[in-house]
């Protein structure tokens, strides 16, 4: 509840953040700006520059920490929603990491307070003993000094490392640069606690389900030659347009007729290129989209048979492909002791818990899973656009909505009485980092 009630004395100040980073959005890899402004709203704490331009701040003292993620940039998109506070550098939060900023902010703030607020306690109670036994030995009140400092150590939030994230929108990304940067095991964290907004929910509700959450991510070019010529007389040419329009049809029964019904799977082609002028074939057409899937084995075997029918479909034109794939992120897998715990905490704090959803869409906070437990919750907001449209809107109470979600995550992660880390968490934590992964439902 003093977190909870700390949390709101800063929603205020917090959605004042966010409209002006709305206002002032920088893309990947140029966010140093957005960086500055949010470490100067974020409570005294010690920073460490990483990912080029992003950077972590800790809170708190020594232990293991909860770390909090925060994504810093914004997408190459014109915006469109005509508020006073809207972009007009040709960039956007479109896919809300405004919100999710000013939120990390917020709760940071909250945890930081709180933890000075329950030290002074403790030290005046401290002190307030030691006056009164003034026959009190040295060694005895030294002794003393420390039971309560080790009270103190359990009862005080756990160490907060907050995250602020560059890169979130490209790849290589961010979280990547991160994790191999090694800094999450340097401040030892024990879990890492991300929210994204999702207008596919309704407000009031959040999703916190365990197991796999979000779906890999690859990338693919495909790449068909032929042989060009005049228009009219398409038998003297190799038609690569024709060959890569079967392609394009042939790959979509990849989803239908190869992969496992229950395997969600997706095989999307985002950009089609060929020719420059209507009355001649092109001697090469280009394609480029996304392979995605929520099955490690079945990922591996789906780039395979991916290249072998847009390969063998474009040979049967007359024509030759060649498929370039470029792995992206891995599974988002949400730990499950995490999500029961947080859905716990959001129930108590008044929230719908929506503990199912689940989606093909991606997100690098994946990466932080394979080195920590990790939980990734969805919170509803009520928007006509969606993510990453340049109507793309959420109201101000987003942030104090994903601030909680945050607030339950930490809870979650570091649970009240001991000292930030439950047994049945660093059973969890040992576990993790012996494996590597953690399996999911989807996994096999």
């Amino acid at each position: 509840m003093a977190l909870l009630e700390a949390l709101g004395r800063e929603l205020p100040a917090a959605a004042a953040l966010r409209r002006e980073l709305h206002a002032l959005p920088r893309v990947s890899g140029q966010e140093e700006p957005t960086l500055k402004r949010v470490l100067d709203a974020l409570p005294e704490g010690a920073v460490e520059q990483v990912a080029g331009t992003g950077a972590v701040l800790r809170i708190g003292g020594a232990g293991p920490a909860v770390g909090m993620r925060g994504e810093l940039d914004a997408l190459p998109i014109a915006e469109q929603t005509g508020v006073p506070w809207a972009s007009v550098n040709g960039a956007m939060h479109a896919c809300g990491h405004d919100v999710h900023l000013a939120a990390v902010v917020a709760l940071a703030r909250a945890i930081a307070a709180t933890g000075a607020r329950d030290a002074h306690v403790h030290e005046a109670r401290a002190a307030d003993a030691h006056a009164g036994d003034t026959h009190a030995s040295d060694a005895h009140a030294r002794e003393a000094h420390a039971a309560d400092v080790r009270a103190r150590d359990v009862g005080a939030p756990a160490p907060l490392l907050v995250v602020l994230q560059p890169r979130e929108e490209t790849f290589p990304s961010g979280a990547l640069d991160v994790v191999a940067s090694g800094v999450l095991g340097r401040h030892r964290v024990q879990a890492m606690i991300g929210a994204h907004v999702q207008p596919v929910l309704a407000g009031g509700t959040i999703a916190c389900a365990p197991g796999p959450v979000n779906a890999s991510s690859d990338e693919f070019r495909v790449t068909v030659r032929g042989a060009e010529g005049h228009a009219a007389y398409p038998h003297l040419t190799r038609d690569p347009v024709l060959a890569m329009a079967q392609v394009i049809v042939a790959a979509q029964q990849l989803v239908s007729r190869v992969a496992d019904p229950m395997v969600p799977t997706v095989v999307t082609f985002g950009t089609v290129n060929a020719g420059s002028t209507p009355n001649a074939v092109p001697g090469e057409a280009v394609a480029r989209g996304t392979l995605r899937t929520m099955s490690r084995k079945w990922r591996e075997r789906l780039h395979e048979r991916f290249a072998q029918v847009v390969e063998d479909t474009a040979r049967a034109y007359g024509c030759v492909a060649e498929v370039e794939i470029l792995p992206g992120e891995p599974i988002l897998v949400n730990d499950r002791a995490l999500a029961v715990r947080a859905g716990e905490r959001l129930r108590e704090q008044g929230w719908t818990v929506d503990d199912e959803l689940r989606s093909c869409g991606a997100d690098d906070f994946a990466r932080y899973g394979e080195v920590a437990p990790s939980l990734m919750m969805f919170v509803g907001v009520d928007t006509a656009a969606g993510l990453h449209s340049p109507g793309f809107l959420p109201d101000d109470d987003a942030v104090g909505a994903v601030a909680e979600a945050l607030l339950a995550g930490y809870l979650a992660a570091s649970p009240p009485g001991t000292g930030g880390r439950s047994a049945e968490l660093g059973e969890a934590v040992s576990s993790h980092r012996g494996s590597g992964r953690v399996a999911g439902p989807f996994e096999g």
